[in-house]
């Protein structure tokens, strides 16, 4: 992956760090493993990032920058990845999960009617929210280690290639220098 691709596109320390609605994090946000971008950082910060993308939680971005800081992840790319679940996004992979948590309990995938009112929500809270946790949590895990993996090998792939590249025009040079003498 380009470094300079990502950093074209990811906030700068100074400008994450002069945030006063962060200043409770102190100096943490100082620590420069956070803003690294390299083979491992990213590749953690999308395992982190692409995971609370998928749980349906409260506050997904924060309990990502947690866990980012954690595993000394890039901190802007986590928090940034959870925006893959967003208001349009969101309907369609809970919906998903469901799905899949419904096929892992052995239940049947309940009918999509949806009424606002607490008394629904209080009778369909065990027979949603369980399929829904456990899909989700088989989901999440499987994406983000797939991101994790995908980013490794592509990242890998980009230095080999590079690798390969530099190499031949090394082996190019040489052989028009020996020509010419």
């Amino acid at each position: 992956m380009p470094k300079k691709f990502m950093k074209r596109y990811l906030p700068t320390p100074e400008k994450v760090q002069a945030m006063q609605s962060l200043g409770f994090l102190g100096d943490i946000l100082h620590e420069p493993n956070l803003w690294h971008i390299n083979r491992h950082s990213v590749s953690r910060a999308f395992l982190i990032g692409v995971f609370f993308a998928l749980i349906p939680m409260p506050f997904q971005m924060i309990a990502a920058a947690f866990f980012a800081i954690w595993f000394n992840a890039n901190l802007p790319l986590s928090v940034v990845l959870v925006w893959i679940s967003n208001p349009i996004t969101m309907p369609p992979l809970f919906y998903f999960n469901y799905k899949v948590g419904a096929w892992a309990l052995n239940r049947p995938v309940l009918s999509f009617d949806l009424h606002l009112s607490w008394s629904w929500l209080s009778e369909r809270l065990v027979d949603i929210g369980i399929p829904l946790y456990l899909g989700s949590l088989i989901v999440a895990t499987v994406s983000a280690c797939i991101a994790y993996l995908a980013i490794q090998f592509i990242w890998r792939r980009k230095i080999r290639t590079d690798w390969q590249l530099r190499r031949r025009v090394r082996r190019e040079l040489r052989r028009s220098r020996d020509q010419t003498s």
